[in-house]
């Protein structure tokens, strides 16, 4: 399968399964991620997902520059404007946390859709860079936009100018990635994680993520008022009244997303 998708409870696991080319995108697998990451999104009975890549050296290398590439300048240059929504997602406005288990380099595009997700889980032999003016073009899958928003700017700017990679290290010193993890045991340690969230009240999660999201493109008030907004909004469903009952109750709530 071009995309592989695994469910683990609540969890969606989804690896990008082309090693033999460095787990880059082709339109064939881009559009294949596309699917599984909307899938994955209307799915009430999914909450997280993980994004992998298969092997021990690569995340993903990004897009394919034999084929993906090729095509999309072609359209561009005979005066087309086609829509660049790398993997399927990165353009896409979602609802539910997705975690990047970097088990590698994850470079260019790849290094995009590990930005795109909400929290990033690397192993040793990582390594992340915007290589796209390399090739003499720019990152356009939100490597811009979200690099410089994850890490100081000075540091944003000199990997996508020069298109060089951090390795796992630095990433992790400067907040890129959360934590380093042994590579055998990164999947199972991002599936856990996933699994810890996914058991949290699933409506206050994605009101969370929406506010941290929301809030770090205004300005404080604003923020502040979208916060209490959608404070209010989660303290009128059931699961919030369920949330308190549980804890009086000592016992672990059932939350039903309502």
């Amino acid at each position: 399968m071009p995309i592989d998708v695994r469910c683990e409870g609540a969890v969606a696991v989804i690896t990008i399964d082309r090693p033999e080319a460095r787990n880059s995108l082709d339109p064939e697998h881009n559009a294949a991620l596309g699917r599984a990451v909307a899938e994955f999104e209307a799915d009430d009975g999914l909450r997280v997902a993980v994004l992998t890549g298969a092997g021990d050296e690569v995340f993903s290398a990004g897009a394919d520059l034999k084929k993906l590439i090729p095509a999309y300048r072609d359209a561009v240059r005979a005066g087309e404007e086609p829509a660049w929504n790398f993997g399927g997602f990165t353009a896409t406005p979602r609802e539910k946390p997705m975690i990047a288990a970097i088990n590698g380099h994850a470079l260019a595009g790849g290094l995009e859709m590990a930005l795109a997700c909400d929290i990033r889980l690397a192993s040793p032999n990582a390594t992340l860079g915007l290589a796209e003016t390399k090739w003499a073009i720019i990152p356009g899958a939100g490597g811009t936009v979200r690099l410089p928003r994850a890490v100081p700017l000075g540091l944003a700017m000199e990997m996508i100018l020069t298109g060089d990679p951090i390795d796992a290290a630095e990433a992790h010193r400067v907040g890129l990635v959360n934590r380093i993890v042994p590579l055998p045991e990164l999947r199972a340690e991002a599936v856990a994680l996933a699994q810890r969230i996914a058991g949290r009240g699933p409506l206050a999660v994605r009101a969370a993520r929406a506010s941290v999201l929301e809030g770090l493109g205004t300005d404080h008030d604003a923020a502040m008022a979208g916060e209490f907004r959608r404070f209010l909004e989660v303290m009128r469903t059931d699961d919030a009244v369920e949330g308190a009952t549980a804890f009086a109750e000592k016992r672990a709530p059932v939350y039903k997303g309502r």
